[in-house]
């Protein structure tokens, strides 16, 4: 591989990796006397004969095997099928506010790290209120995983 190779088109890569291709069939197969111009009857011209050669075989199914199509995300077939539910031992671990408790030391003791209050605050942010620092004993904050 030269410096400079990355410079080639993926079409020049092609059609050099079609020719390595050819060259190497003929060196195997030596004993076929074929004139310059004979393809073997299988290819009418050279650009037929290189697509084929670079083009790879695709894979043949099993007799009675069905062969089924991944969905992509434009079909709606994965939409149809519903989330799997959480089970039952992922349940949302709860924290109930006491007198003298903040967002911060909230987070510092039941998550590890008290710069994490944003985001318990973001999640009860509908239970706390606008104000992140006014939270009453008796809330019911859930806590992230």
């Amino acid at each position: 591989m030269g410096i400079f190779d990355f410079l080639k088109s993926d079409k020049k890569r092609q059609e050099e990796a079609a020719e390595k291709a050819r060259e190497q069939v003929e060196q195997q197969s030596p004993a076929r006397a074929a004139g310059p111009n004979d393809m073997g009857g299988k290819y009418t011209d050279a650009t037929s004969a290189t697509r084929a050669a670079a083009a790879p075989a695709p894979p043949k199914p099993a007799p009675g095997h069905v062969q089924h199509k991944t969905p992509t995300p434009a079909s709606a077939a994965h939409k149809a099928v519903p989330a799997a539910p959480k089970p039952a031992s992922e349940a949302q671990r709860t924290y109930i506010v006491k007198a003298g408790d903040s967002l911060s030391a909230i987070a510092r003791r039941e998550l590890g790290n008290e710069g994490r209050w944003r985001e318990l605050y973001a999640m009860n942010k509908s239970v706390v209120g606008p104000n992140p620092d006014l939270i009453r004993p008796g809330m019911v904050l859930m806590l992230p995983s």
